[in-house]
């Protein structure tokens, strides 16, 4: 998978819907998975390629089987070939809203909802370009898969898309487009896209015109509906633990008895036509941050010059090595350089974008982006630069090979374009660019005319880009050769006390490692991957006073080269040894765990210190921090922070203000970061757990290597929270010029984990909002009044302090922020009234333990859980304590922990919001 796709993921989650990469590459079955099951009648084998399946049903509907039984997971992902490209004029948005209301039920499954919270399944729905696709992850069985099959098959085409629904819908779609208004990448995304196209449908944002969205008609949405929501026109894919010949008979039963559609997909005959010359906007709202984007148009993905250009981009944008990275951001003209391509079926968009700093002057910085961009092709790639492309490039699919469920997903991409074996065709050809393969295509497209940054201008002499047409899909699939699969990982059983037994304790003194405590869980995995989690504490609340900015950015600098490795060779190296994470969370294979920490243990205990990087980091934190100063979630966080400190100035746990928190990173010095390394940076207390493929010993003796004899100079004792009873106070702040508002709640709670009280209050919380779409708050603000497209609650509570709170927060349009805090009050206050009933217990015990079982399938989530229990003195015995006291919970307790707990009198309430549009109907 390539950076750009990594970036495009994060970038069209910020779009308010969940996108992920096209090129994300699956993982192969098991062994055991090879045997072909017995076909239903009607149904036809398809092409197999590494370790996946397909099948293909009487009425054009297609399966994809990758079975995997390494994990006790499964996802089931739903392709629909239906994206923003399909609506037609005034109908924008129509795919985006019809996903929202395939969640309201049908008459066979009327609380789809209410399941996946019952059954504890990670869910989401997401829209895209060219297709919209759905997807459960749940714990491995018969009941959760045959249900999940089921109802995927019934919402295809007996879902209740009535006008009550999206009535109910209309203001969380409205909220979520107003959240994307506060932000200014998708504003930028937004404004490039339908700048830079004329006619073509890309031109539009997925989520829609506002008044497309708030006048849709319900008989215009149904119709979208029974089009494209049909057998002959989706893909699913089943990814997991399962046997392959029983799914294959559930799919027939669920989707082979659907007929097959009578009518015709429509027809887009719509072409963009040549850019002909440079264009340039501009966007004028408030904010904090400056942005400079260049676009160029480039072929469909499925033309191998796409691949090309995107690996130019990232030539150009990549941190640390990029040349704009080294242009811009290191000469302190830019904080951040990123690459954001619109991909897809059709001709599409590659953009390059710069952040400034306010007040900053912009046009040194873009005409330093338009020659670096259009003399690329004068300057091809080195040697090193393709080597670092293809070896990411190999890793990303190696990391994704290892997570058949987000591999379900991302290739719903590839699906839309016509086949998911493309995702391994640009897998190849990835490793098979040469330097002078992108220079080219840089050379073809990223020219003065065919480049969006300004207004149109005449031109005698045009320099246009002619974008060709996409090679032939039976071309591509004919070149295509597939590859062996890779052997699958152990049956892993993820109970607390398997886990237990599994794993070697080692106390600290113990030769030969260090004063480390640490874990140890050697298990075959996928890959031969191993996961490490390591925690190293220092200091004390005395010394540590005043020094929170200084440790920071001693932490920020970690990252920034060794004594003997620059900030670009670090970056290699961690590259080179597979290494995927941070210092203190990291995966990496069997091969490389030994050289790997050798590498932390010189990152951690011999930094380089560079005096220019700390002045690019210095740089890059202050723009950071400003670009916040008038976003309302920040605001409002703040303001809650405030509210409840009660720590002195310089109390390593007391709140800040902006200004406080910039003005303490501009006071940092180099000499001030080298001393508080030297001063408290050591292995004399901490935690490491390792889980995967790995020689224990080995490890013992790579760990004892890496950090034996390293002491800290300060003494060590835990800083933690205090409890204080703060009076509830309410606040209001201004944010104006902001479509989109936040609510904060806030209530401080005197209890511990180990609690009688604990399991009855995590439950009780699960139930009022911390379970995603299926809530109390969720069905009262979401649901039934439609105020606002995020509301959830949380508790925090530790395992040694008793300073712990309940906490709500929701956005909303800045004129219903009050009838949220009203919802809010009344929800809690009926609750507390009437209690919970017996069917929400049962619920939310079952959803809330299959995701405990779910967080421990993982070898990270295992390595992370370890590390954590053993800074505790705590093990995996305590989990299953925790396991047996939350099924065992009555309902008495739940409602008598509410009681006790919970008093909507006590909260303290923020609202950020522009008071000028509160005022507004």
């Amino acid at each position: 998978m390539s950076l750009r796709h990594l970036r495009l993921a994060v970038l069209a989650v910020s779009l308010g819907f969940t996108f992920v990469s096209p090129w994300a590459r699956a993982a192969t079955a098991s062994p055991a998975a090879s045997t072909a099951p017995t076909l239903p009648p009607g149904v036809t084998q398809g092409p197999s390629a590494e370790g996946i399946s397909e099948y293909r049903f009487a009425n054009g509907f297609k399966l994809l089987l990758l079975p995997d039984d390494s994990k006790p997971t499964v996802t089931v992902n739903i392709t629909y070939l239906v994206g923003s490209r399909h609506e037609n004029y005034g109908e924008t948005g129509m795919a985006h809203l019809l996903e929202h209301l395939m969640f309201k039920g049908s008459p066979r499954n009327p609380a789809i909802p209410q399941e996946f919270s019952k059954r504890g399944m990670n869910f989401n729905g997401t829209t895209w370009l060219d297709r919209t696709n759905y997807y459960e992850t749940f714990e491995a069985g018969k009941d959760n898969l045959q249900w999940a099959i089921s109802m995927e098959a019934d919402r295809m085409v007996n879902s209740r898309i009535a006008r009550k629904d999206l009535d109910s819908e209309m203001t969380v779609v409205r909220n979520e487009f107003e959240s994307g208004e506060t932000s200014p990448p998708r504003v930028m995304l937004k404004r490039m896209q339908s700048v830079a196209y004329d006619w073509h449908s890309y031109g539009r944002n997925t989520i829609g015109a506002r008044s497309d969205i708030e006048n849709v008609r319900i008989e215009n949405l149904q119709a979208f509906y029974r089009t494209y929501y049909q057998p002959d026109n989706a893909v699913l894919l089943i990814a997991g633990k399962f046997d392959p010949a029983q799914v294959l008979q559930w799919v027939n039963q669920s989707f082979g008895r659907i007929p097959k559609p009578k009518r015709k997909l429509p027809e887009f005959w719509t072409v963009e036509p040549t850019q002909d010359g440079e264009r340039q906007f501009a966007i004028r709202r408030r904010g904090d941050l400056q942005l400079v984007a260049l676009g160029y148009k480039m072929p469909s993905a499925l033309h191998p010059d796409a691949t090309a250009l995107s690996f130019a981009s990232d030539i150009l944008t990549d941190t640390p090595n990029g040349r704009l990275h080294k242009l811009l951001v290191e000469k302190g003209l830019a904080t951040q350089v990123y690459a954001m391509p619109l991909s897809g079926y059709a001709p599409g968009l590659q953009m390059i974008v710069a952040q400034v700093k306010a007040g900053a002057d912009i046009e040194p910085v873009k005409q330093a982006m338009i020659s670096a961009v259009e003399s690329f092709s004068t300057a091809p790639p080195t040697a090193e630069e393709i080597a670092r492309l293809r070896r990411e490039s190999a890793n990303n699919f190696e990391t994704l090979q290892n997570n058949p469920q987000q591999m379900a997903v991302a290739m719903s991409n590839a699906i839309a374009r016509g086949d998911w074996r493309l995702v391994f065709i640009e897998r190849d050809l990835e490793q098979r660019l040469t330097s002078a393969d992108i220079a080219a295509a840089a050379g073809r497209y990223f020219r003065r005319d065919n480049r969006t940054v300004g207004l149109y201008l005449p031109e005698d002499h045009p320099q246009r880009a002619e974008v060709p047409p996409a090679p032939s899909l039976e071309s591509l699939l004919a070149q295509y050769q597939p590859r062996a699969a890779i052997a699958s990982g152990e049956a892993f059983d993820p109970a607390p006390g398997n886990i237990e037994q599994r794993t070697t304790r080692v106390a600290p003194g113990q030769p030969p490692h260090t004063a480390l405590k640490l874990a140890l869980l050697p298990k075959q995995s996928r890959g031969q991957t191993v996961s490490v989690s390591m925690n190293l504490e220092f200091g004390d609340a005395e010394s540590l006073f005043g020094q929170r900015a200084v440790a920071s950015l001693t932490a920020a600098m970690l990252m920034r080269g060794t004594r003997d490795l620059d900030r670009r060779q670090l970056a290699d190296e961690f590259t080179r040894l597979k290494i995927n994470g941070n210092v203190y969370r990291f995966q990496t294979t069997r091969e490389n765990l030994v050289p790997a920490f050798a590498l932390v243990g010189e990152v951690l205990r011999h930094p380089r210190m560079d005096p220019a990087e700390f002045a690019q980091l210095k740089n890059e934190t202050v723009a950071a921090l400003e670009a916040t100063r008038k976003e309302p979630d920040s605001r409002a966080g703040e303001a809650l922070q405030l509210h409840f400190n009660h720590y002195p100035d310089g109390d390593w746990r007391a709140a800040q203000t902006l200004e406080q928190r910039i003005a303490a990173v501009q006071a940092v010095t180099l000499e001030q970061v080298q001393a508080f390394h030297r001063r408290f940076y050591g292995a004399s207390h901490g935690e490491v757990a390792v889980v995967g493929d790995f020689d224990a010993q080995a490890a013992r003796k790579a760990i004892d290597a890496a950090f034996g004899g390293w002491a800290s100079g300060a003494p060590y004792a835990r800083v933690l929270q205090t409890w204080a009873d703060i009076a509830p106070k309410r606040i209001v702040i201004d944010t104006p010029d902001k479509e989109n508002g936040v609510y904060l709640a806030r209530q401080n709670i005197r209890l511990r984990d180990d609690d009688p009280d604990y399991p009855a209050l995590a439950v009780a919380n699960y139930l009022l909002g911390g379970s995603s779409l299926k809530s109390r708050l969720a069905d009262r603000i979401r649901q039934k009044d439609g105020l606002s497209y995020g509301i959830n609650s949380g508790l925090q509570v530790g395992a040694i302090s008793d300073a712990g709170y309940f906490s709500v927060r929701a956005i909303a349009a800045p004129q219903n922020l009050d009838k949220v805090d009203a919802a809010v009050r009344e929800e809690i206050a009926r609750l507390i009234k009437d209690g919970f009933t017996e069917e929400e217990l049962l619920r939310a015990k079952s959803g809330i333990l299959q995701q405990r079982n779910q967080q421990r399938a993982g070898d990270g989530g295992i390595a992370t859980s370890w590390s954590a229990l053993m800074n505790l003195d705590r093990s995996f015995l305590w989990q299953q304590q925790l396991d047996l006291k939350l099924a065992d919970l009555t309902l008495a307790q739940l409602n008598a922990a509410v009681r006790k707990y919970i008093d909507p009198a006590r909260m303290t309430v923020v609202i950020a919001r522009d008071e000028a549009k509160a005022s507004q109907p």
